[in-house]
């Protein structure tokens, strides 16, 4: 800092930079004079107005200075006012921002608190899901344990089997584990009149083949696995029909139960010409959707039967009936009859009842205590005789 003629001014300010080439100028105007000393006064008249010159020069600087001076104080103050001014409005706009961005925090805290705990709840139903999950993929490995089995599978095939005739026949109707006359044990006899008659239910099927193209990954695995399915179901049909078809004791066919809807469509849609071969030895294929659906059929069948066999002992009764209707209609006409009697009988009834009641009131008028004065007898005049 620098202070001159009464003002400070920074070292590096225009002012002070002013004021020290004016004062270098002056001190080099010196020199010269210094030097010059010993020329003449005619030489140094001039020199002394150049020097009154700059002294005047000198003294408008610092007037000018110094009202430069009042004028950057002049700024200054009106720049502490527009800085104040500015740094109250942006305390303001602040405030404002501050109180906005406040409620807005408060909004996505509201809405980030909702969401979480909507969050919260799917999870626990994904955990909860998971759980059944992870339950029902042990229910399908105790499946595929069970199914890996012949004996376990089998038993699983009948008691599914079992399930589902009881559902769609009465108890007569059918018969498990039933006994035939050449000494096999069929799963299901179901006891249909003749024709058909007795028809056998087989829930035996081999999946070992179809297991075998589940698991096949290449073109080679795959046609094998196809060959031993054609050949594992052609055997199992060739069985069915030589065990469970006896002429003049079971019905002319007999029925494949597959325990497997996938097995069912695996046969129907890559091996139809084993489905055909079925129908050429009368065994027919059924899953559990088709086997239901015909023993629903075999139901009405049943209730046919049944409904032509008490067709005698209907119509009789309806003789019976009959009688009792014409019995029923002849007392009514007596009854009607004695009606129509004891009407005519209490219509003379009330009639003498009517007289009996005149008669009444006409004794009930007699004054017995009066006597009745018997008329005079007239005197008799004989004439006399002449």
């Amino acid at each position: 800092m620098i202070s001159l003629f009464g003002q400070t001014f920074a070292w590096n300010s225009p002012e002070a930079l002013l004021i020290g080439g004016a004062a270098i100028v002056l001190l080099l105007v010196l020199v010269m004079i210094l030097r010059t000393a010993g020329r003449s006064a005619i030489a140094t008249e001039p020199l002394l107005r150049e020097m009154g010159w700059l002294a005047q020069r000198v003294q408008g600087l610092s007037d000018g200075q110094e009202r430069l001076a009042g004028g950057l104080h002049h700024v200054g103050e009106n720049q502490s006012l527009s800085q104040t001014a500015m740094l109250q409005m942006m305390e303001a706009r602040l405030a404002e921002v501050q109180r906005a961005m406040g409620e807005s925090l408060q909004g996505t805290a509201t809405r980030t608190a909702r969401s979480l705990g909507e969050l919260n709840t799917r999870l626990e139903t994904i955990d909860k899901a998971q759980a059944n999950i992870e339950k029902l993929s042990g229910n399908v490995l105790s499946l595929q344990d069970i199914l890996s089995n012949k004996q376990t599978r089998g038993a699983f095939g009948e008691i599914q089997l079992n399930d589902i005739v009881q559902k769609a026949l009465p108890s007569d109707a059918y018969q498990m584990q039933a006994t035939l006359s050449n000494g096999k044990r069929a799963d299901c006899l179901v006891h249909l009149p003749n024709p058909p008659g007795p028809i056998v239910i087989d829930a035996k099927f081999p999946l070992e083949a179809y297991e075998a193209i589940r698991r096949a990954d290449n073109p080679r695995a795959v046609l094998e696995a196809a060959q031993a399915m054609r050949a594992a179901v052609r055997a199992h049909i060739r069985a069915i029909s030589e065990k469970y078809i006896i002429e003049g004791e079971t019905a002319d066919g007999a029925l494949m139960f597959l325990p497997s809807e996938a097995v069912y469509a695996e046969l129907h849609s890559n091996f139809p010409e084993i489905v055909r071969e079925g129908f050429a030895a009368r065994v027919w294929i059924v899953s559990p959707t088709t086997c239901m659906a015909t023993l629903n059929t075999m139901r009405a069948v049943l209730k046919d039967a049944r409904m032509r066999e008490q067709a005698g002992a209907i119509r009789k009764e309806l003789g019976e009936l009959y009688k009792d209707v014409d019995r029923l209609v002849e007392r009514v006409g007596n009854l009607d009859r004695h009606f129509a009697m004891a009407a005519k009988d209490i219509e003379e009834i009330k009639i003498s009842s009517d007289k009996a009641g005149k008669r009444a009131r006409r004794l009930d008028n007699f004054d017995f205590e009066e006597l009745v004065q018997p008329d005079p007898k007239p005197l008799s005049i004989t004439p006399a005789a002449e």
